[in-house]
């Protein structure tokens, strides 16, 4: 026995505090180490560099909708129809995805209000899975635009996606037409749909409902775009140009409409619902 563990055994040293593993994060964009609390207390966005960080659905809700909001059920879909297998079954990435997150799958709807002016929000979560886009997916916007028509209100959708599901192949990509008619049904009712780009939003996701907006607003350096930058690149033979697919590059070439940070999201998606709801108008 060594001295030193003498001395540490006779002397009364207090015990170990125990610390919670989240008691800090660490920033993406900055790398700088933030107190979990007033991090989340900042709606999740650096107060270093302000990068905006990726939140699901139930802090999305909380975020934009006024108290009282309901949370609305999702609708079933076929969960394995082409039987798909990599290194793990499908059912089994399913199954460990529900247990990491609380909704079923990446798209969940919620009916409320913004500042009184009643809505129908969708949020993509891309913790499950990606946000990527499968049957439930599509299910879930159906769902949402079918509320929103019901109520004679706006459906507001925060997208969050890498792209088509690929365990569900062909079936995946046939959402992409599927939301796109649920789209001009909204038009057709005379009701606003407003589309939140958030980082990331990529592949079949924003060649469908995400830029079909009547307003696209992007989060703070939001990554939107169709096929990965090293695609375009190598297909192209150019260098692409700083900021490519970034939220404030599209806007600076007209692809979306407006780049609003979190904490002015709430008051503007409230301003354009009274703006463009009917019942608003009235």
């Amino acid at each position: 026995m060594t001295w030193l563990t003498r001395v540490r055994n006779a002397l009364p040293f207090a015990p170990k505090r125990e610390s919670p593993d989240n008691l800090w994060t660490k920033c993406p964009g900055c790398q700088q180490m933030l107190f979990t609390r007033e991090y989340q207390a900042n709606l999740s966005v650096c107060p270093q560099c302000e990068h905006h960080g990726r939140i699901g659905a139930d802090a999305r809700f909380a975020q934009l909708l006024d108290p009282g909001f309901r949370v609305l059920p999702s609708p079933k879909a076929p969960e394995d129809p082409l039987k798909f297998r990599d290194s793990k079954k499908y059912p089994d990435r399913l199954k460990a995805a529900r247990a990491a997150n609380p909704h079923p799958d990446a798209l969940t709807n919620a009916r409320g209000a913004i500042e009184a002016h009643p809505v129908v929000l969708g949020v993509q979560d891309f913790a499950f899975m990606g946000g990527s886009m499968g049957m439930a997916v599509g299910a879930a916007f159906v769902a949402g635009a079918l509320a929103a028509i019901d109520a004679r209100c706006g459906y507001v959708i925060c997208s969050a996606a890498g792209g088509a599901r690929m365990q569900e192949g062909i079936l995946s990509l046939m959402q992409m037409p599927k939301t796109t008619v649920m789209v001009r049904r909204l038009n057709e009712a005379g009701l606003p749909y407003i589309v939140v780009l958030t980082d990331p939003t990529t592949g079949g996701v924003t060649a469908s409902y995400a830029m079909l907006g009547d307003i696209q607003i992007a989060e703070p350096g939001a990554l939107i775009g169709f096929a990965g930058q090293r695609v375009i690149q190598d297909t192209i033979r150019e260098k692409l140009p700083e900021g490519f697919q970034r939220a404030e590059y599209l806007h600076a070439h007209g692809m979306i409409d407006m780049v609003v940070p979190r904490h002015d999201l709430r008051g503007t998606l409230a301003r354009l619902l009274g703006y463009l709801s009917p019942a608003q108008a009235a």
